[in-house]
């Protein structure tokens, strides 16, 4: 077999198994990178967008209650000057 035949044979060889380790290897490197990933994203503490949309309207529900408790308070506080007052 000549140089040429030789080179020829293992490139084609090395041709038909390096694509096969390219995958292999991008799907190794790529499930790594996702563990790595969500590890990170665990140790931060994170909540869902469903959960502070809903705490987001918990929150303005209670600053609305809290504004309207300030206005009858007021109102009251109002109420016992002008009777003390009189």
């Amino acid at each position: 077999m000549s140089p040429n035949d030789l080179f020829s044979t293992l490139q084609q060889q090395l041709g038909s198994v390096l694509p096969e380790l390219a995958r292999s290897a991008h799907e190794d490197v790529q499930q790594q990178l996702k563990a790595a990933v969500m590890s990170v994203i665990t140790k931060l503490d994170l909540v869902t967008r469903e959960d502070f949309e809903i705490q987001t309207e918990v929150l303005r529900r209670t600053r609305e209650k809290v504004d309207q408790l300030e206005a009858r308070v007021a109102d009251l506080e109002r109420l016992l000057n002008a009777s003390t007052d009189a």
